[in-house]
């Protein structure tokens, strides 16, 4: 199994509607692309807040060639819109993790 990990600090400015744009619309066109078999959100604790709330989005495939896919076929045009929507407002790195 392989994770993409997506780490956002989200500006409070926008918080509530940045969040439920993610869940109603981001993470579903995400997993639309048949790319990864499942999703989970975890607000990240014990951290300031004052200038932002921070999130892990994990997306879960079952190959790196899926990945991959995602990469090569999805992922600007799906991370274009955030900049779009949301710019100057947040924070993001991403990792990819192989499970043991």
């Amino acid at each position: 199994m392989i994770v993409y990990n997506v780490t956002v600090k989200i500006d409070l400015s926008v918080h509530d509607i940045w969040i439920r744009w993610m869940k109603e619309e981001h993470i579903p066109q995400v997993m639309q692309t048949g790319c990864f078999v499942d999703s989970k959100i975890y607000r990240i604790l014990q951290e300031d807040e004052t200038e932002g709330i921070s999130y892990a989005f994990q997306y879960f495939a079952n190959s790196i060639g899926d990945y991959f896919n995602y990469q090569k076929n999805f992922a600007a045009d799906i991370q274009k819109q955030s900049l779009d929507l949301f710019p100057g407002k947040y924070t993001a790195f991403r990792s990819i993790l192989k499970e043991i």
